[in-house]
Formats: C-alpha cells, structure tokens, sequence
C-alpha cells in the first residue's frame, strides 16, 4: 500500500500534472474564439516546433517540471540544428498536446462523476451526465464515490510517467550532442589519470630525493656534503614546482568546454613561450591547420606542449624544430632537439613522453620517440579520421 501511495509525496507527480495543463491553456483561449474548431492550436504546433529555440524551451520546462534532480541530464536544453531535431520537437509538441487534452477530460469528468454520485446518496437527481440521467437516488452511491477518485489518481500519476517518457525520447540528447558529452567526459578522465601519473612521478621522487638528501647531509656531518645536498634538493624542488604549476593549469581547463580548449591554431603561443624560455625554435607547416578535426587537433595541441616541455627539461635552451604535416590523411606532428651532453638525461622514459604515447594510441595513432642522426625526435602520426 505504502509503494501505491507514494507518488502523493513526490514533488514531480503534481508538476507533471501541471505541465500536461498548460496546453490547454491555449486550447481554453481558442474555444472563447471558436468552439468548432479545436484542432487549430495543434495545427499551429507544426511550424512552432520548427523553430530552433522551441527546444530549448520545451527541454528547460520538461527538466523543471517533470525530471527528479538527478534525472535532467536525460533531457537537452540545446537549440535544434538538425531537422531530426526540429521534427522530433514537432511530435514532442504534439504529444504533449494529446496527453493535456486527455489529462483534461479525465480530470473533468472523473471529478463530475465524483460529485454525481454524491448527489444520488443524498437524495438528489443527477444532472445531465452520460450514463447517470436514469439512475435514481440512493444511498449506496455512497460506497461508489471512492472509486473514480482512485482512478483519477491512477490516469494523472500513468500520464506523468508517459509524458516523460516522451520527453527522455523526443527530448534527449541527439547522437552529435551524446557524442560530444562523450567526448568531453572521456578527456577529463584522460586528464585526471594523466594528472594522477605527473603528480605521483614528479612530486613523489622530489619528496623522495629531499628526504633522503636532507637525511644523508645529517649523517655524514660534513659542510661541503651538506651544501652539495642542500643543492641538489634546491633543483629537485624547483622541478617539482614547475611540474607542479604545469598540472594545476591542466586543472583550471577542467570546466571549460572540450570547444573551448587550445587546438593547434593556437599552436604559436607554445612557440612563443618556448622561445621566450631561450630554446631556438624553427617551425614548418605543411598544410591548413584549420582543416584538422577538432579532437586530432587538441589531441596535437597537448603533445605538442609535452614535446616542447621536454625539450626545456632535460635539453635547455636549444635549438629545436616542430614540423606539422597535415598535408595528407594524417597529422604528422614532429619535434626535434640535439641530445644533451649527458646521454643518460635523454628522457627516454619520462610519464611525458608515455602520455604522448597514450594520446595518440587514443585517437588509433602512434608516437614514437629516440635518438635519430644525433637528435633527439618524438614523432606522432594522427589518423585524420
């Protein structure tokens, strides 16, 4: 019984009645106009629903009056672009035209019937009401009287739950829309594993080499050991620090829209901040950069910043070349930089260079880094598609 009642305490059974009302709000105003032609609004409903911004305003309504909290993601606020979009409004328009009119009639004539019956077990005639013109007075009707307000509140609670299943039908997210949220989900989870990997190596080792370091120089007792330690976790915190600011302005693109993020049309301020960093950096491209699909080109874009980002570690200011090949099926991204002095400083397996590895093996590419002619190259080939 208590599983029954309880839509009576839930906020949405009366907003949904409500929302299937409201059509008929506009169907009450055309009876005043004329009474012989009721099928007109709906008429109307067809070139209204073809307008973009009708959607929106259909999906901003059906997430305030008929989803729970936790469900209004189900339902999209965003214009239709698409006719698919703009005919599915149309039928949604539609539909909820015919729910309103049926919530109405039921509304109207079960609470009648309500206060007919009540009428014959007092005593009284019944008005002209179908089926109870014949039927004389008596008290039993009493017992009756029950019964059509269970049924109305089965048809309301029945019709709110079909009204928004439509609404999760008509009204959801289009496969574009679902494919863009899917999109931006997947690169925040990317993001934050790859956040999780930087924050662990970097800041794990400069923790590590301090504690050790700090703890050797009090051991061996011995000024010049000291300071020599005292430098080294001088350089190994301020790397920490460096990886450490890199990954909180990953963190400060969280909320931004996977639209919204550095593509490699932007690649020239990584260029810039390279050279303003002393590196010497030669640039060839090959190709518009603009034809790049959005996801290649972030995707470029972020190990573009990786490969630079390494080349400022662990070569210094060197003289480095990017080269961008978009001339053909896909994007050749590739940056170069002599090997510094000390061979065992190439970083050959930095979590750099294995997220580099990781984004292009996410968009069905490759990566490849090493020696090559006395340089070191990381290399990436991007399927256009």
């Amino acid at each position: 019984m208590g599983r029954l009642l309880s839509p009576l305490l839930r906020g949405t059974t009366y907003t949904r009645v409500l929302h299937l009302w409201v059509p008929m709000l506009i169907l009450s105003v055309w009876m005043f106009i004329d009474q012989a032609t009721p099928w007109v609004p709906a008429l109307v409903l067809l070139p209204v629903g073809l307008i973009p911004a009708v959607r929106t305003g259909e999906g901003v309504q059906a997430r305030l009056m008929l989803m729970p909290a936790d469900q209004e993601s189900v339902v999209s606020v965003h214009r239709a672009d698409t006719w698919r979009d703009r005919l599915r409004t149309v039928l949604w328009l539609e539909t909820r035209m015919v729910l309103g009119a049926v919530t109405a009639a039921a509304t109207v004539w079960l609470l009648m019937l309500v206060f007919e019956l009540g009428r014959l077990a007092l005593g009284g005639s019944p008005l002209d009401t179908p089926f109870l013109g014949d039927l004389r007075p008596h008290w039993v009707y009493a017992l009756l009287t029950p019964l059509p307000l269970v049924v109305l509140y089965g048809a309301l609670v029945g019709l709110g739950e079909l009204v928004t299943a439509a609404a999760r039908r008509l009204l959801g997210p289009s496969a574009a829309e679902r494919l863009a949220a899917l999109e931006e989900r997947t690169e925040q989870l990317l993001e934050r594993n790859r956040i999780a990997r930087e924050l662990h190596d970097s800041i794990g080792h400069a923790l590590t080499v301090a504690v050790v370091q700090a703890g050797a120089a009090r051991a061996a007792g011995d000024p010049a050991f000291t300071d020599r330690a005292l430098e080294a976790i001088e350089e190994t915190g301020r790397a920490a620090l460096e990886d450490l600011e890199r990954v909180l302005a990953v963190l400060r693109e969280a909320d931004r829209p996977v639209s919204g993020r550095p593509t490699l049309v932007d690649a020239d301020r990584l260029l810039e901040s390279a050279r303003a960093a002393g590196a010497k950096v030669e640039v060839e491209f090959a190709g518009p950069l603009d034809t790049v699909p959005g996801p290649v080109s972030r995707e470029g874009y972020r190990i573009l910043q990786e490969a630079l980002t390494n080349v400022l570690r662990h070569a210094g200011p060197v003289p480095a070349s990017v080269r961008l090949d978009v001339s053909g099926a896909s994007l050749v991204l590739e940056v170069r930089n002599p090997l510094p002095a000390d061979s065992g400083a190439a970083p050959g397996r930095g979590s750099g260079l294995r997220g580099i590895r990781e984004r292009a093996a996410l968009l069905g590419g490759r990566a490849l880094s090493g020696p090559a002619d006395g340089d070191w190259q990381v290399r990436a080939e991007l399927p256009m598609r």
